[in-house]
Order: C-alpha cells, then structure tokens, then sequence
C-alpha cells in the first residue's frame, strides 16, 4: 500500500524531471497509481495540484513503454470531477486522441476511459472530440475489437455520451453504426451492456436517416430476438431490457419507410411478433403491440392487410382484459390502432361485420376521460360514411346516454368535443328519423346547437349540416326543441358577427332554409326581425352568403 507521504515525493521527483526516462519515471507512476486504485480521498486533486498535469501530457505526445502506464493514472485520475478542467487545461484531451489510432487494446482501453471521463457532461469537450473525428475511430474500435467487451464498452459509452449531438449522428451516418451496434446487440448478455445499447439506439434513432440503417440493418429483428428470449422471466432488469426493447421498436415504426420494411406485407418478423405481443402477459408488451399495429396502420394497403391477417380479434381481447381496473395506456393504444384500422371504407364494412361496434361498447363504463376520448374516436370513424353503422348506433339509448353525459364533462374538453361530434355524425351519415327522434329523446338537441357556436370551424360546420339534416327530415318532431334551446336567437347573434367566418354564414344561412319550412320556426323568425339580418348579409362580399342570404328572404317574403 502507498501512503500519502510516497505520493507527495512521487509528485515531486516527476516536477522536477528534466527528461522523461522510463527507468526514472515508472517507480513514481506506480506509486500514483497504487494510491489512485486505493480510492484515497483527495489524491486525485493532490496530483492535479502539483504541476505534474503538463509532464503527464508531455510523455503521452511520443509513443514510449511509459504511455500505457501514464493514460491509466490520466484514466483512473479522471474519476474525480474536480481535476477534470485542469486535464484540459493541460491539453491531455489533445494528446490522448490520436492515442485511439492505435492498435494496442489495452491502450485504447485506458485512453478511451481517460477521454470519457475528462470530457463527460462538457458540452464544449464533447463537441471537440466529434469534430477532432472521434466518431468514426470508435465505430472501427469496436468493428476490430468485436469480442474485447471492455473496450466495446468503453466506446459504447462514449457514443452513449454524444449520441444526443446532432453532428454525432451526422457522423455516424457514413460509418456503419447500424451494423456494429446489431452484432453488439446479439451477443450482449448482461443487462448492463444492453441498456447502454439500447440507450444509445435510442438517442441515435431520432435521426430519420440513422432510423433508415438500423431498419435495413436488421435493429429490429435483433431487438424482437431479445424479447422472445427475455420474455416469461421475472427479473427486474430483463423487463426493464424489454420495456425498452419494445418501445424502441415503436419509435423506429414511426419513420414510413422504416415502418414498411418491418411490416413486410404482414409476412415480416416484427409484424409477427407484435401480433404475439398483444397476447402476452406482459403489460407493457401488450401496450407497445397495439401502439405497433397503430404505426403498421397508417395507410390503407397495411390496414387492409392487417384485418384480413385477422389484427382486429387480438386487440378487441385486448381491450376487454382491460376494461374493468385495467391499464388505460393498453386501452388507449388499443383504441388507437382500431381508429386507424377503421379509416379505409372496405375496413369499416369488414369491422361491423365482424362486430367490432358490439364489442367495443363494453369500454362504454370506462371513467378514465383518455379511454372516453379514444372510444369516441374510433366510433365516429367505425360510422364515418356508414349509414347502416350510425343507424344502429343512433337508436341505441344506452350509448345516446353516455354519449350525453360526455357532451357535459366540464373537466375535459377532449371528451366533450369527441362527444359532441359523434352526436353530429350518428345523424349526419345516418339520416334516419329513428336517430333523429333518439337524439331528440335524449336531451341531445341543445348540444349541438351548443357545438354549432364552437369555436372550431370544423364542429361548427358539424353540427349545422347535422341540424339541417334532422330539420329537413323531421322539422315537425324538432321544432319544440329548437325554441327550447333558442336555436334562431344563436344562429343570429352569429350571423350578426362581423368577425364570424363565411363558411359559418353559409352553412347557419343552409340551417335557417331548412327551419323556414315550419310555419312555426318562421313566426320566431318574424319576432327576431331575422330579415334585418338577412338584408346586411344581401351584400355580403361572399356570393355565396349573399346567394343563400336572397334565398332565404324570398321564402320568408313569400309568405308575408
């Protein structure tokens, strides 16, 4: 064991060393480095203190049998986050990295700890080791040291460290990294190794060029690899590998290209283990297989593909595992990949045939707003084009009832929209009195005259096509509950508007056409002066507007 006083002498016949002389050096080297290994508190400090920082960089700048010895006490002196400014200040950052362009392993060893530790959370540093070309030298260490997992180690690390830098990953996109960081992943036994794999795959998958090459590189299918074989365990640091794993495969399906690949017209390895990730046990592959099939399900031909591949079964099991005190990120991911699935018109014929809508309505108890959100999403697109679909739905009183006290739910305006537009859609693609009388039953009336004062140009128009059509087709059963909800006061206060869109002066004018054929909707029109209205609208800069305007004062006049 080195004591405190062998250091002091060891520092100080190294200060006063005039030629750097193996025999003369070593013995007080060895001395450094015994104390350093020893973990002696302060004696990193005392060693940056002495002076000796600039010999130490001296001797590293020629190759000698001192510069192994001498990158160990940088590396190991390096530890302390308090000598590490002084290392750079006495430009052993600049000596040290063209010590990686050797081919002895043990030195990249030490040189790469010392590198790694001194530049560690120095932006500055960090930003000069890539531009020094650092990047490209660790990829090749690791491609000629595949089996050294130390030094793989150490330059995993080290990318880990710089991976979030954009000119990192500018670097890394002409070297290969996909390829090495693949074989690296295959043969990673210990959790550890894998969670600075991964990690690093993480940062560097942002880059949508880099997401490409791991995707071509077979990333994927090595991480689908890790799964299966970590899968059915209970140790703690293989589902932390596998919750990583598995969300690092989501985010690479992100990219369209990459995505594609992976799918492989439903024949990929990927797309077939996603498919048994949403009949396993474990939550967070259940989650991460349906937020997957929602990023396989982002156009039509994959959509098509993936229900007649028989997708849709899988998740509604999946939904219904989790319906009563279940986890609400499955159901929301579920729902998600529905929705998505629902898009293509050939889709939604399929999926009620299949009766998705009957199985989905379970979810209708759910509390949790993102669960209600997401239902009423993807029941709107399950009706979206699908009068059949919204006839049933429509006259469903249980659902009408829900759907109603969500239009209410003051606490989350996402839920109170969803709500709002699936009311308006039910009656817009159905077009049956039957919905239209439900709706009228159900109090639904004033909520959309309500969503028609959104200010939303999209629900706006929603709900006036969807009160235009339930006027058309049933004014007699409508009109009490249009007075009720003081429709015509609304839509002239908004047509009033100076600041009010013209695509809302045109469809609410479309409304007031249709409300003019009730004998009783035009004498409240009379006691409102509505024409005063309709005159300054007359000539209104939109030929539209003004067109409807005169049309709706003519039939007003016909009858005067």
């Amino acid at each position: 064991m080195a004591d405190m006083d062998s250091l002091t002498e060891a520092l100080s016949a190294i200060s006063v060393s005039t030629e750097l002389v193996e025999q003369e050096l070593k013995p007080h080297l060895d001395t450094l480095l015994a104390v350093l290994l020893e973990k002696r508190k302060g004696a990193a400090e005392e060693i940056a203190s002495s002076g000796i920082l600039p010999i130490l960089a001296q001797s590293l700048r020629v190759k000698s049998p001192l510069t192994n010895q001498v990158a160990l006490v940088v590396a190991e002196m390096a530890r302390e986050a308090a000598v590490r400014d002084p290392c750079i200040d006495a430009g052993l950052v600049t000596v040290l990295v063209p010590l990686l362009n050797s081919a002895d392993e043990e030195l990249l060893l030490h040189t790469g700890r010392a590198i790694g530790r001194i530049c560690f959370d120095n932006t500055a540093q960090q930003d000069q080791l890539v531009q020094c070309g650092v990047i490209p030298r660790l990829v090749a260490i690791m491609r000629e040291n595949l089996e050294n997992d130390p030094l793989v180690n150490v330059c995993l690390l080290a990318l880990c460290n710089l991976a979030d830098m954009d000119t990192t990953r500018e670097a890394l996109v002409e070297v290969g990294v996909a390829e090495v960081l693949t074989a690296q992943l295959k043969r990673a036994t210990d959790a550890e190794r894998r969670h600075i794999i991964l990690e690093v795959l993480g940062s560097l998958g942002e880059s949508d060029v880099l997401k490409l090459q791991f995707v071509e590189s077979g990333v994927p299918e090595a991480l689908s690899e890790m799964i299966r074989g970590l899968q059915g365990g209970s140790d703690p640091h293989d589902l932390c590998s596998i919750k990583i794993a598995s969300n690092l495969i989501v985010s690479l399906l992100l990219g369209d290209e990459s995505m594609q690949k992976c799918f492989g017209e439903g024949t990929g390895v990927v797309y077939r283990d996603v498919l048994s990730w949403l009949q396993s046990s474990n939550t967070q592959l259940q989650l991460s297989g349906a937020l997957a099939i929602a990023n396989f399900a982002r156009n039509d031909s994959n959509c098509v593909k993936m229900l007649e591949l028989g997708v849709v079964p899988h998740i509604l099991t999946l939904l219904e595992q989790h319906v009563d005190e279940g986890d609400v990120s499955v159901q929301h991911a579920g729902l998600s990949a529905l929705r998505n699935l629902a898009i293509p018109a050939s889709n939604k014929v399929r999926m009620l045939e299949d009766g998705v809508t009957e199985r989905i309505r379970t979810l209708l108890r759910s509390d949790m707003p993102p669960v209600q959100f997401k239902l009423l999403g993807t029941l709107r697109m399950m009706v979206d084009g699908q009068e059949d679909a919204a006839a049933l739905l429509g006259k469903d009183e249980v659902l009408l009832a829900r759907i109603i006290e969500w239009c209410e739910a003051r606490d989350h305006a996402g839920v109170r929209g969803e709500a709002n537009r699936l009311l308006a859609a039910l009656i817009r693609h159905s077009r049956a009195p039957e919905v239209i009388n439900a709706v009228t039953k159900a109090d639904g009336v004033r909520h959309l005259i309500s969503m028609a004062t959104s200010e939303h140009l999209i629900m706006q128009n929603e709900a006036l096509v969807a009160l235009a059509i339930a006027s058309a087709i049933d004014i007699a059963s409508m009109q009490e509950s249009f007075r009720e909800a003081e429709l015509l006061p609304t839509l002239q206060k908004m047509l009033d508007d100076p600041v009010g869109t013209v695509e809302f002066k045109f469809s609410a004018l479309g409304l007031i056409c249709s409300l003019a054929n009730s004998s009783l909707m035009k004498e409240e029109m009379e006691s409102l002066n509505l024409k005063e209205t309709l005159n300054k609208l007359s000539g209104h800069s939109s030929t539209n507007v003004a067109t409807q305007a005169d049309t709706v004062l003519a039939m007003l006049s016909e009858t005067s």
